[in-house]
């Protein structure tokens, strides 16, 4: 078999294997935090930052959700690193931001953050920070091991199919989980250019 034909035969299995009902449970905490009026923050880094920020577009446009990335300000999160570390980054951003118990954190990563192996501890804080603050947290993750599986009220984990390939898929299905909350019928407000151009 091709690397091509193996990739997408994974790609059939993570589907096959992904949590309906922590998806669920995700759709179940974004219908309540719209419904009290509360704001989402999505946290990520790296490839995850690139999809934080479209998910806050999405949620913001599709769901009527008031959402917000850190990494969308590149001026203020490089000061932050810069002056403060790349360790509370994300966390002293949330303070700013007021983050409160009628608001939500949710992470996309890889592994979900672990301080003991110094992988993404910025995340690890934001979550503790989170936690502190009453915040609801929520993660989309590729490893069940990580900081935010462990914490969080719903964590949709991408299952690991190769070990070789766990950060192109857990990145991927990042995007297919929120697109389908975004559309999902408890959840979209406003239609999509295409879907309401028939």
């Amino acid at each position: 078999m091709s690397y091509t034909t193996d990739y997408i035969a994974e790609a059939r299995q993570v589907l096959d294997r992904l949590d309906v009902a922590a998806i669920d449970r995700l759709v179940a905490l974004l219908v309540a935090l719209r419904q009290r009026g509360g704001r989402l923050f999505v946290l990520g880094v790296g490839g995850s930052a690139g999809n934080a920020s479209h998910a806050v577009n999405d949620f913001r446009k599709i769901c009527g959700i008031e959402a917000y990335t850190p990494t969308d300000n590149v001026s203020e999160l490089t000061a932050r690193v810069n002056d403060d570390g790349w360790e509370t980054s994300f966390a002293n951003w949330l303070r700013v931001s007021r983050l409160g118990d009628r608001d939500m954190v949710l992470v996309f990563s890889v592994g979900g953050g672990d301080l003991e192996r110094n992988i993404s501890p910025n995340l690890v804080r934001a979550l503790e920070h989170a936690k502190q603050a009453g915040a609801t947290v929520a993660g989309v993750v590729g490893r069940d091991g990580g900081y935010t599986a462990k914490v969080a009220e719903a964590c949709v984990i991408v299952p690991t199919i190769r070990a070789e390939t766990v950060t192109p898929h857990a990145e991927a299905f990042q995007a297919v989980v929120w697109h389908l909350l975004v559309s999902h019928p408890s959840l979209q407000i406003a239609p999509m250019k295409w879907e309401s151009t028939r």
